[in-house]
């Protein structure tokens, strides 16, 4: 019976040290801690379906999340290397032929991503999908940073709470949705 005992204890034991150390955190390398929903527990694998095709989400997702090679329309491509710098032509060099082209126009740099977050609580009341001052207000400032940048697109991410159902919700996060994007 104490031998039993003994094996009983030994697994437990295991079991508890297997349960611990799976709920450790990956951190950081300034040593925070670090939300990444799209690679494994050492950072080198990419969650993957079973065809290797699309990325897995969780619902910590958002567009500032976003992993290279997963959704590469969100992440910012790395800026083309800058063209060298042309040598000045040597003084009384013969002019250029008549035939040649001027140079290339450098490419322009790729649009940079910026997250602009705001508390739900200054848009809207509880339960209500009509914008209240404060939230206006918001809206108009974020307006007067951006009138003259040329917007490609903007992302909204909401969410309600968990009192009603998830249609319910939903609908209301439509509605929200598009009163923002009316007075917009």
């Amino acid at each position: 019976m104490k031998k039993l005992n003994k094996v009983a204890l030994m697994f437990a034991s295991v079991a508890l040290a297997t349960a611990a150390g799976a709920q450790t955190r990956v951190t950081a390398a300034d040593g925070g801690n670090r939300i990444d929903n799209w690679v494994n527990g050492t950072g080198e694998i990419v969650w993957k379906n079973g065809t290797n095709e699309l990325c897995w989400r969780n619902a910590n997702w958002t567009p500032a999340t976003a992993a290279r090679g997963c959704d590469g329309a969100l992440v910012a491509q790395a800026p083309a290397p800058a063209p060298a710098p042309m040598a000045a032509p040597a003084p009384g060099a013969a002019p250029a032929a008549p035939g040649a082209r001027p140079p290339a126009p450098a490419a322009p740099q790729p649009p940079a991503a910026t997250k602009v977050t705001y508390a739900a609580d200054a848009f809207f009341d509880f339960d209500k999908s009509v914008l209240k001052p404060e939230g206006k207000a918001k809206l108009d400032d974020l307006v007067g940073k951006v009138k003259d940048i040329n917007l490609e697109v903007i992302i909204a991410v909401g969410h309600t709470d968990s009192v009603g159902s998830d249609a319910y919700n939903q609908g209301l996060s439509v509605r929200r949705s598009e009163a923002v994007k009316a007075y917009l």
